[in-house]
């Protein structure tokens, strides 16, 4: 970081030019505004971190997640929620980080704008100086030019009347041709002047112009190292995160590795286990004699309607007339 570059290579043949300057704080302004979009992206991405952190935050504490689980596996999600809950807050940190890192850009934007208006006040001063000293150096130049012309008109008069016998008139045109001489004197000296002054303000300027550009170069040089910097800078922050967030990620994986499907089997059986004999098989109760295959006590009963009863014991005697016999057939109309 020389500054050699700009003071080589920013200057114009017209004498009252000021492109070269123009041009260089063009791109200083331009720099500047660069670091303002980036200390304003840094601000935004600060907002989304936080919000994301706040809201990812929220759903660790308030949003259920496999809360009547057990054992090892209620473990492992215990653990989880709990990594989601310091993922949230490692980005609302960075939220904070992000802050702080826009609040550095805006104070080098501010000490390199101060840095600036001191030398943009010399070089405004000194383009004024030299401008109302051409202005004057031309007016002097005309004036000398005037004089000049006015000289030599009061020679060529001279030599007219040459031949005039008018003594009075000749008298007049040699008093002339002397004050014009005396005038073209005056205003040649005062051009002089003008001029020597001129040249003296030009190199004021120009000394004043190389030491503006060392400044704005070595400026331009730390606007985009510090840019830079602060760009790696962020992108590091952001990896950081990742592999912060996948630290703690990690602890989860673990957990899960510990968790036993065996266990948790285990487990709920122990804990919740109701009895180990199963119910007894449904036996059949005869309706008519429910003494005979009757269920053992405590066992439960019911009929088996599948099966029919033994025939009922007829209530008509033989020798009774509603009786029909085979052998002897009738029928009985009553």
């Amino acid at each position: 970081m020389t500054g050699s570059l700009f003071k080589g290579n920013f200057w114009s043949t017209d004498f009252l030019s000021t492109i070269g300057y123009d041009t260089i704080i063009l791109h200083l302004n331009n720099g500047r505004k660069n670091c303002k979009e980036f200390e304003d992206f840094l601000k935004e991405r600060a907002s989304i971190e936080e919000k994301y952190g706040k809201d990812l935050l929220s759903l660790s504490r308030k949003k259920p997640c496999g809360q009547s689980e057990i054992n090892t596996l209620k473990r492992a999600l215990e653990v989880f929620k709990q990594q989601v809950d310091n993922v949230a807050q490692c980005h609302i940190q960075l939220a904070q980080t992000l802050r702080e890192e826009a609040r550095k850009m805006e104070e080098f934007r501010e000490k390199q704008k101060l840095q600036r208006k001191k030398t943009e006040l010399v070089m405004d001063a000194a383009h004024k100086q030299r401008n109302l000293q051409f202005k004057k150096t031309m007016e002097a130049k005309k004036t000398y030019e005037q004089k000049c012309r006015d000289k030599d008109e009061a020679e060529q008069a001279v030599h007219r009347s040459a031949n005039v016998v008018n003594t009075k008139q000749q008298e007049k045109l040699f008093v002339k041709l002397a004050t014009s001489k005396t005038a073209v004197e005056d205003s040649d000296k005062a051009y002089m002047q003008h001029i020597n002054a001129l040249d003296k303000i030009r190199e004021e300027w120009r000394s004043e112009h190389m030491k503006a550009c060392e400044v704005f170069e070595t400026q331009e040089c730390e606007r985009i190292n510090f840019l830079r910097n602060a760009l790696w800078l962020h992108l590091n922050q952001l990896s950081q995160q990742c592999v912060t967030s996948d630290e703690m990620y990690e602890q989860v994986r673990k957990s899960l590795e510990m968790c036993s499907i065996a266990k948790d089997i285990e487990y709920f059986v122990n804990q919740r286990k109701t009895g180990q004999i199963p119910p007894a098989p449904i036996l059949y109760e005869n309706f008519y004699c429910p003494n005979r295959n009757a269920a053992a006590p405590g066992k439960a009963t019911g009929t088996n309607l599948a099966r029919r009863g033994p025939l009922p014991v007829p209530k008509s005697l033989p020798d009774d007339p509603d009786y029909s016999l085979v052998s002897d057939y009738s029928l009985l109309y009553q």
